[in-house]
């Protein structure tokens, strides 16, 4: 028993009946006035090949559209494939007003200079010399053979 309300595909009137309509569709997504053609070109021709795949249940302009979705997502998949990497929203100063969205291959390492990573460095020796000098001789002792000078610990 056939369906009447079955809907069926006329690929010959496509351009006429939906290319402004999925050419606009595409330009608002991807910004591109030819790319969002080449996507609408894409769309009638993986419409025309799956024309078999088509079961009447949604309307042609319908169908079309979800092949055109797929082609977008497709589109900025490969692209942020390319990239390799994720975009991330990182924050490197103190105050939050001032933010940056990175590939994440590109975040910078360290904001810091190296003047002020010297002077963290030195500080930083000085605290543990001043944490080392106060302890017990033979445990400062210890200590110094094993990470200044590497002695094993069946050596110290």
């Amino acid at each position: 028993m056939s369906n009447p309300s079955k809907n069926i595909l006329q690929p010959d009137k496509w351009v006429d009946l939906y290319a402004d309509y999925l050419f606009n569709y595409a330009v608002v997504r991807v910004n591109n006035h030819d790319l969002a053609k080449d996507l609408v070109q894409e769309t009638f021709f993986s419409g025309f090949k799956g024309k078999d795949g088509f079961r009447g249940q949604a309307s042609e302009r319908t169908w079309l559209i979800s092949i055109l979705k797929r082609k977008v997502i497709d589109h900025y998949r490969k692209i942020n494939s390319a990239k390799g990497k994720k975009e991330v929203r990182m924050g490197f100063y103190n105050d939050e007003d001032r933010k940056g969205s990175w590939i994440e291959e590109c975040v910078p390492q360290t904001w810091a200079n190296e003047a002020e990573t010297n002077i963290e460095n030195e500080e930083l020796k000085d605290a543990i010399n001043n944490c080392v000098s106060a302890l017990p001789e033979k445990y400062r002792l210890v200590f110094l053979l094993k990470t200044e000078q590497r002695y094993e610990t069946e050596e110290i």
